[in-house]
């Protein structure tokens, strides 16, 4: 009995795919693979046009490349200590060792030895909720790719191609990008010097 419904079910199977290729192609004298290869638009695999995006903020980068424009994740979200210009006013500080109470974290190793960045190289002087570039225009912190590049031009090509730094989101879609200091301390930028982590099994196995 069990073998007889087992026969059963299978010729309807059978039956049922036979019909759903044969009756759309007795309709139009067409065989499946004439109907595909006369369609208007082939299937493409390929590629994907679009993407599912990422609660990111991000912003348009200033500065062009060769795939077109592309997006940088925002800079100031991230700063514990923005804006600037609510501290840093025209009146002296009244609180005792403020300085050490506001910045005492930051501890500046950018530069040469011998010859390291100051403030002022970085931050603008006169508007302080902005970073110097290198013509003394003002530039965004959440643009601070333009200040970095002042230096680091060589660096700054290869992240604007994206051979430095790194993609976020997906392949697919508009091109998202890290900040500079989104992996880089600004005040210390080099990474500390490590062995690479590796896998050995135990002696004993």
């Amino acid at each position: 009995m069990k073998l007889l419904l087992h026969r059963t079910g299978l010729f309807s199977l059978a039956s049922g795919i036979l019909l759903l290729f044969c009756l759309p192609a007795a309709a139009s004298d067409k065989s499946i693979m004439d109907r595909i290869s006369g369609a208007d638009e082939p299937f493409d695999d390929s590629g994907i046009k679009s993407a599912y995006d990422l609660a990111l903020k991000t912003v348009r980068a200033q500065i062009p490349y060769q795939g077109g424009t592309f997006k940088v994740l925002t800079r100031k979200d991230s700063i514990d200590r923005f804006r600037c210009s609510v501290c840093h006013t025209d009146k002296i500080p009244q609180a005792r060792d403020s300085t050490l109470f506001t910045h005492g974290d930051i501890k500046i190793n950018h530069g040469r030895e011998g010859d390291g960045l100051a403030c002022a190289d970085c931050h603008h002087e006169k508007e302080r909720d902005f970073l110097v570039g290198k013509k003394g225009e003002s530039v965004d912190f959440d643009h601070s790719y333009l200040l970095c590049g002042k230096c680091h031009f060589r660096q700054l090509n290869d992240w604007v191609g994206g051979a430095h730094g790194k993609r976020v989101k997906y392949w697919a879609g508009e091109r998202v990008v890290n900040n500079c200091a989104t992996c880089h301390n600004p005040h210390s930028p080099r990474f500390t010097k490590r062995m690479p982590a590796t896998y050995s099994l135990p002696l004993d196995e």
